[in-house]
């Protein structure tokens, strides 16, 4: 074969590996819950898809679409994920809890479920029928045997959801206090929990409920538990809500606003560019509409190339 042709060919060969190397890959599209919140009063101000703007740290991404999930998209699976280590003054707040339980549309199932062993005891699985979901919470066995790390038992019902294309948002109640992962601002279990959360498109609200024995009246214990409580609920873009260190006087408070919350949600789909690998991506979204402001998670999980 002539020379000059086999130089020709290894040529093309060479500039073909080359533009395969350098072409980037394709931004990816990555579906993202958020809340729409009022900055001021209680007046929500209603969003338009064209209203939301997303950013990784200073970059405006592209948003495709936003989905108000309400109507046809309002489907939710909503778990209610007790502490089985909990005073027992928590039954106090099972009159708040059931009304709430018994006032969800149709299109939200319920689940019930009570933290033990870093594990989760579900004694309701989802379920559309809202009254027999009520009467399922029980007394929670404010048991020593019951402690251990919540975010534990997070991460396990977390890990046991299978996915699926609805909204998956979780009620927790505890007292945030993770005996396994030490007192202070470093907590594996929190870290591991608020991961699978985010990875997941689970969003966490928190209500602080008394734990048992020293955990209970702690200052030191329960200022912490509040601390990673008010992160798990801020980083998957939920909420945490408390009164100080003692047991909540009512929870329809709370109740009320998670679900203001729930019923002013968007799904929002957004461009971002892939990594090598598979992982977390910092991400935050706003809006020049006023009195709005959208919350949702820190970070999304972004599949790799």
């Amino acid at each position: 074969m002539n020379k000059s042709i086999l130089v020709v060919a290894g040529l093309a060969v060479v500039s073909a590996l080359l533009l395969s190397q350098e072409s980037p890959a394709p931004n990816v599209p990555v579906q993202v819950t958020v809340t729409v919140e009022a900055q001021h009063g209680k007046s929500v101000p209603s969003l338009s898809p064209q209203d939301f703007m997303a950013y990784q740290h200073h970059e405006r991404l592209q948003v495709t679409d936003a989905v108000s999930l309400q109507g046809d998209h309002a489907g939710l699976e909503l778990f209610f994920l007790l502490d089985d280590a909990s005073a027992s003054s928590l039954a106090t707040q099972f009159g708040d809890l059931r009304q709430f339980i018994k006032a969800q549309p149709p299109t939200t199932v319920i689940g019930i479920g009570y933290m033990r062993n870093g594990t989760v005891d579900i004694v309701q699985n989802f379920t559309a029928d809202h009254n027999h979901a009520a009467q399922t919470l029980r007394l929670p066995l404010s048991s020593f045997g019951a402690m251990a790390s919540p975010y534990l038992s997070l991460s396990d019902l977390i890990k046991r959801w299978p996915g699926n294309s609805m909204r998956r948002e979780v009620v927790l109640v505890s007292s945030g206090v993770d005996p396994l992962g030490g007192l202070g601002p470093i907590d594996p279990y929190l870290d591991n929990a608020i991961a699978d959360a985010q990875r997941n498109g689970v969003i966490v609200y928190a209500i602080y409920s008394p734990g048992l024995g020293h955990s209970g009246h702690s200052v030191w214990r329960m200022d912490w538990g509040q601390s990673h409580l008010a992160q798990i609920g801020e980083e998957t873009g939920g909420e945490a809500y408390m009164l100080g260190f003692g047991a909540p006087v009512s929870f329809e408070p709370y109740l009320a606003e998670i679900a203001e919350h729930l019923g002013h949600q968007f799904r929002v789909t957004v461009l971002l560019k892939p990594g090598k690998k598979a992982g977390f991506q910092d991400l935050r979204f706003v809006t020049e509409v006023p009195n709005a402001e959208v919350v949702s998670a820190h970070r999304v999980f972004v599949p790799g190339t």
